[in-house]
Parts: C-alpha cells; structure tokens; sequence
C-alpha cells in the first residue's frame, strides 16, 4: 500500500441539539441557569458495546489510521495535495477524542508552512479558532460554486518538488474568530463529531419516513416540513443510485460511511482513492504519485492491512459509540420535557433504532452491536428549510434546505462547534457549519417563532427553554 494513510473526515452533522431551542428569549426563568460544558471524563470516543474480537480489531486499525500524518511523496504514507485542508484525521476530529471536533488549538496555523510549504495562514485561521474550510458562493464569472476550496496547497514543501501552484484568494479579511466581515463570497464549514454514525447508516428507511408520517396535525399547525433526501421524494433532491435516503453530510447526500470515506479523504486531503480515483487539481508538476493513491492491497497481512484506507475509516466511525449520557438529574429532566412540549422533538426525534445488520462477511446472523439498537440521535434525518444558500454540485437539495443535525458530545471540553458565522450567510448545520449568531434567535427555526408566538403558555414556558438545551447538552 504503499501511497497513503490518514484523512481529514468531516461527516454526519452534529451541531449541539441545544442550537434547535435556544436564545427564545432574553430574559431566562427565574431560577434557570446554564452550567455550561459537562466536566468529567469526555464520554465518547471508544467503540459500540458488544462488537467481536475481529470488531475490535479493525475499530483499533481504522482509529490507528486516523492518527497517521500524510506526506506528499517520499514518506510512509504518501498522497497529500495538491490542494486539502489538513494532514491527518485527528488533527481536526480530536475534542473531547478522536472522532470528536476541532481541538483548542487550531493546527493548520503550523500546517500552512510545513515542511517549506509557502502558503500565507488565511485570516479566518487563527490558533484559537475552529479548524475551517472554505466554499465559495459563486465562481469569479459570477456563476453558482458551492465547492470545496483547499485553504492550502503543497507548493514549496520539500517533499513535492516542482509543483507551482497559488492558493485561493480569501481577501478582504474580516474578524479572524467569529468569521463576520470580510469577503461576502465564502462560506465555513468546521468538522463536526462522528460518534455514532455507524448506529445512523442503520437506521432503515422505513423507520425515518414513519417518523416523517407521525404527528402530521401537529407539525402542520407549527409549519413544519421535511423530506428525505430521495429520487423518489419527487424533489430535487436527487440521490441517482438507488433511490434510498442518504443521510451524510450537510445536505444528506451521502449514502454511506465508505462513500463518506472516499469523499473526504479526496476533498479535505487531496488522497485520491479507488471511489474517487484523479486529482481535483491535475496542473502539471503537481501530480506527483499514480493515481488513485489509496487502494486494497491483495498481499498484505494481517488481513487489516488489506483494506483500503477509506474502508478502515469507514469501519473506525461505524463501531464509534455515540456519547455517554451524563447522570439524569431533576434539571435535565425538566428540559427534556419542555424540549418535547415546545416543539423541538419534532424535528428532533430523540430515538430511533437501527435494523438487523451485517457489519462483517464472516457473520451469517446479524451482528449485535449495531442491530435492533436505539439511536438517541436527536435528529428526524430529513431535509428541512434553514434560509437561502448555494446550491451544492451534486444538486443534494436546494441551497436553503440542510439536514436536521443529530446531537453532539459535550464531556471532558468544549467542542468547537459553535463559532458565530457571518450574520449574511445561512445557517450551516451539516457536514462543516457553524450555526447562526447568537444575536439572530432562532434562526432558521421558523416553526419555533411560531409556536413562541401563537402558543404563548404563560410568561415561563418559553422562557424555559433554557432547560431544553440543558437537556440537549447533558443528555448524551
């Protein structure tokens, strides 16, 4: 194998539940207060309960993989660039672990020049920032964009002699932190948690569209709307394979982890792989291994070391445990409850659970970590309405629909996962997205303005939902 290992993987949205129900208003209820970040041991990062000696084993080969820093040529494990993000899964999924969000100290301040790489640090990347990628809204001849735009390219590091490329252009600069001001043009995205992901890519479809078919009246009266991100929804949200919902990414538009893998490890690293097998930027000097530069080796022992590393990846987030729940405690249970009577658990389902399913050939029954399981996931999985934006290529939907985002770990730090954004872009809720300012409320929960404004149940309920994003914060 000896081109590749390690990858920058942003995957299923998670955004913190408590983003569905906060800032409703101002003035909290008397006796309501926020404890902040959950202290203790973090409560994610190990693998699901239940999983076999041979689980087990390619769960610890694909975290292995996910810890190994990529070169460009000449190292042990070669495929950086031409253009990517960053060089090493966990150097971006690593809060509260790996698989988590962005560390407390940005590393792709020190990435920018490493290795004799010449690449000027954008000014949205500051070491007590959130690790960012970058898409631009239109193209410079004004046409629609939404792609991926690498913030760094291996021009000038040694171990890629003779490629000659510039990066983008990012300026004006506005404020290097909170992202506001400066170039109207592009958009953020920061890495998001996988824990539990494999428990989603369970989940039937059958399960999510009787979801969607429940509570009808109800969403109805509070403007609630949805669709899974299907060719046979009749939408634009087309997934031209099979027909069935896709649901990784910041518009659902992956169908699997292993899809996911290959994507990420293209887009974020530029690792090119047997899913997604040339180079995005193919100007000459600069594509310096064969291609795809990830790939199975027939000949390899152990038998984990036949896999691919998109497979390895793939199988490390799907036998990712979700988050521990902290201890229930009366205030948690109180926001778990206005959580549910104000609206918010209908978008964001608290449970589902996950069918009779395979993860290993060697199996002929179900396996019984990922099978007949609950997923307290906090989320429907459907597409819903979040403002205007730009409308991806892959066409996964229009640009102001997201994916409802499943819930996030909270132990052990903060998890980068709530910087302020550009108060003129959309809310980003999926695979890279910072969420809505503050200052902005709700945000692109339009049915919740509608319940604070029509169901006015007395000074305090509303006010209380300080106590639903408790729950959403120390539930787990």
């Amino acid at each position: 194998m000896g081109l590749r290992r390690g990858v920058l993987l942003s995957l299923t949205p998670a955004i913190a539940v408590a983003m569905a129900c906060t800032h409703a208003s101002s003035h909290p209820a008397p006796g309501v207060s926020d404890p902040g970040v959950r202290g203790g041991p973090p409560g994610a990062g190990g693998p699901l309960s239940g999983l076999t000696p041979d689980e087990t084993a390619f769960f610890n080969d694909g975290l292995a993989r996910f810890l190994v820093v990529e070169s460009v040529t000449g190292g042990a494990n070669n495929g950086l660039g031409p253009r990517f993000n960053s060089n090493q899964c966990a150097s971006c999924h690593a809060q509260p672990e790996v698989g988590g969000s962005s560390p407390a100290a940005n590393p792709q301040v020190a990435l920018a020049t490493e290795d004799g790489a010449r690449n000027t640090v954008p000014w949205f990347i500051v070491h007590n920032g959130p690790v960012r990628e970058v898409r631009f809204k239109k193209t410079p001849a004004g046409a629609p964009d939404g792609d991926v735009h690498a913030v760094f390219v291996i021009t000038g590091r040694a171990d890629a002699p003779g490629c000659n490329i510039a990066q983008p252009d990012f300026l004006p600069a506005g404020d290097p932190v909170s992202g506001l001001g400066g170039n109207a043009n592009i958009i953020f995205r920061i890495p998001t948690p996988l824990f539990g992901a494999g428990l989603i890519e369970a989940i039937p479809d059958a399960a999510i569209l009787a979801n969607k078919a429940s509570s009808l009246t109800l969403k109805a009266e509070l403007g609630i709307v949805g669709h899974a991100n299907a060719h046979i929804s009749g939408t634009a949200n087309t997934s031209a394979n099979d027909g069935t919902i896709t649901r990784f990414g910041w518009k659902a538009q992956n169908k699997s982890l292993l899809i996911f893998s290959g994507e990420a490890y293209n887009v974020e690293m530029g690792v090119t792989n047997q899913l997604f097998p040339q180079e995005r930027d193919e100007t000459p000097g600069c594509v310096l291994n064969p291609t795809p530069e990830d790939t199975l080796n027939f000949s390899a022992s152990p038998n984990v070391a036949v896999l691919s590393d998109i497979e390895a990846f793939a199988n490390f987030m799907r036998l990712l445990a979700p988050p521990k729940p902290a201890p229930d405690t009366p205030s948690i249970a109180s926001g778990r409850a206005t959580f549910e009577k104000v609206g918010c658990a209908l978008c964001h389902t608290p449970t589902l659970r996950t069918s009779k399913t395979i993860q290993s050939g060697s199996q002929t029954s179900p396996g019984a970590a990922l099978s007949d399981q609950p997923v307290n996931l906090y989320s429907d999985l459907l597409l819903t309405p979040h403002g205007p934006g730009p409308r991806r290529r892959d066409r996964a939907g229009p640009g102001r629909h997201r994916r409802v985002p499943h819930r996030a770990p909270v132990g052990g730090g903060a998890a980068r996962l709530l910087p302020p954004r550009r108060p003129d872009h959309e809310p980003r809720r999926g695979h890279r997205g910072p969420p809505e300012p503050r200052q902005r409320g709700l945000g692109g929960h339009h049915a919740l303005q509608r319940a604070r404004r029509d169901r006015p149940a007395g000074p305090r309920e509303l006010p209380a939902l300080a106590l639903a994003a408790l729950a959403g914060r120390h539930l787990g």
